[in-house]
């Protein structure tokens, strides 16, 4: 199961489009779930990611004023996973705050915006595990916002969870990929050669 993994575009308050490298990489794939974020800003954006995938959840961002639900929860294989934008986080960001709104949707998986910058971890229990996709637009979020656009490619199979994050830099795109397997209740970092 492949879900895509994209937020705060703040498209057309701060940004006019996705870059066309990553969304070239949007529409070549072939997406079972996505998952937005927040802080769309646009209708327009919204009408676009409904179209991806079959099965779409979007959350509310701090600068959404769209009819949006503040969290989402579904079902991806073995996993339970969750969607909120972050905000209300301070510092942004920060791995035990998340952990708790993880705790109080039921999920392992959280996945999360605000930040503007992408990461992949797990909680210092090792039971709960955190993507960010970062800003599909790279545009300023304060905190301290990487400015560099990005998105998540995310593979479920079996008992393992494997990221891949996109990020533009010098005019081309850099892949990294974690992957983790979970046993016990229990994420653990795991080496696989399976291609996502």
């Amino acid at each position: 199961m492949r879900i895509l993994a994209i937020g705060d575009t703040h498209i057309p308050d701060r940004a006019s489009r996705v870059p066309p490298l990553l969304l070239d990489l949007i529409n070549r794939g072939s997406w079972d779930i996505v998952v937005f974020t927040g802080d769309l800003t646009g209708r327009e954006v919204l009408e676009w990611v409904k179209r991806l995938a079959g099965s779409v959840y979007v959350v509310r961002g701090n600068m959404d004023y769209l009819p949006l639900p503040k969290t989402a929860v579904f079902d991806a294989g073995l996993f339970k996973l969750g969607v909120h934008h972050g905000d209300r986080v301070y510092p942004r960001g920060d791995i035990r705050q998340l952990t708790e709104i993880a705790v109080r949707l039921g999920v392992s998986v959280l996945f999360s915006g605000h930040t503007h910058s992408p990461f992949v971890e797990v909680d210092s229990t090792g039971r709960y595990l955190h993507i960010n996709p970062g800003s599909l637009t790279g545009v300023w979020g304060g905190g301290d916002a990487s400015m560099i656009p990005s998105m998540a490619d995310v593979e479920v199979s079996g008992q393992v969870i494997c990221v891949r994050l996109y990020e533009l830099r010098n005019g081309g795109v850099r892949e990294t990929s974690k992957c983790f397997s979970y046993e016990g209740g229990v994420f653990r970092y795991c080496q696989t050669s399976k291609p996502l």
